[in-house]
């Protein structure tokens, strides 16, 4: 099997580097090896390699800049997802796409399934919406994996930033009233993988799985809740942490003012991803603690 991974440097991509090699033929390309903007290029780069499996994790994923440069966004959420799925019809392969929560409006009281109506509130959302819609009427087979709070020890993320602050200040404020599972990179890719191997393989699902599944970790929190256990967790694992728990403070959202709307109920259900292939997905606290042993963890020389 050929798998061409675009966007190897991002969160996921890295991690799905090492989950995606053990499944045939890997071709790994970040930004300086095909440029999502020049869509003739990424036509070029799929006729080149013709592979049978394209999986797309890259992303225009500025979300405020996406509200000063709309068009940008687009050209790369929405029209090179739309060559790629043109392509990936042509060769008769899979295509994996990797979405988000941010295609809701938020406003849900409970966790958004697959079928719940789509209203983005940014360019960001809009464009990532699109690329879905680009995907499902090209007619090819794929993959859609909406996810949220996704974070690893590779990129800029939520984690990384609370605990830079947690050691660097005295006391730090996060948004209390947003909610949603934290889900890490390596689940991501991990499930992936899986869901890969058996589409390919499980002649069963090669005619039914294509579509739009939600994966993220099990539970719920908030983003005050969750930079508490993992400031907590960090001070446990030795890290030199600064803030003590009684100096994180609990702020609306409204506090911030950002270009763009942020939804404030990121929960997506994953019973469908679970029922058709089958996984049990962890809590979101276990690869919280993953994480920060990754980061603890003395470097090799």
């Amino acid at each position: 099997m050929r798998i061409l991974l675009i966007g190897k440097d991002g969160q996921v991509g890295w991690e799905l580097q090492r989950t995606l090699s053990p499944l045939g033929k890997l071709l790994s390309l970040g930004r300086q090896e095909v440029d999502l903007t020049e869509l003739e290029a990424v036509r070029s780069c799929v006729r080149l390699y013709r592979p049978n499996v394209i999986v797309n994790s890259a992303a225009y994923t500025a979300v405020d800049k996406a509200e000063i440069e709309p068009d940008k966004a687009r050209l790369v959420n929405e029209l090179a997802v739309q060559v790629l799925a043109e392509e990936a019809l042509k060769l008769d392969a899979w295509l994996v796409h990797y979405s988000t929560d941010y295609v809701f409006d938020g406003r849900k009281q409970a966790a958004y399934v697959e079928s719940d109506q789509a209203l983005p509130l940014s360019i960001y959302g809009l464009t990532k919406l699109d690329g879905e819609n680009a995907i499902r009427h090209s007619g090819c087979k794929h993959l859609i994996l909406r996810s949220s709070w996704v974070y690893s020890i590779h990129g800029a993320n939520f984690p990384l930033a609370i605990l830079r602050r947690a050691i660097e200040m005295d006391q730090i404020d996060v948004v209390s009233d947003s909610f949603g599972a934290p889900t890490s990179a390596s689940l991501i890719a991990d499930i992936t993988a899986q869901m890969l191997y058996r589409v390919t393989w499980d002649q069963l699902l090669k005619e039914s799985a294509s579509g739009i599944y939600h994966l993220v970790a099990t539970g719920r929190t908030s983003w005050y809740e969750y930079a508490k256990y993992l400031v907590g967790l960090a001070k446990k694992k030795g890290l030199p942490v600064k803030v003590a728990s009684n100096k994180i403070f609990p702020v609306s959202a409204d506090t911030y003012k950002t270009g763009a709307v942020r939804p404030k109920n990121s929960m997506l259900d994953s019973k469908k991803l679970c029922s058709e292939f089958g996984f049990v997905l962890p809590e979101w606290k276990i690869d919280v603690e993953r994480f920060v042993n990754e980061l603890v963890m003395p470097k090799p020389l």
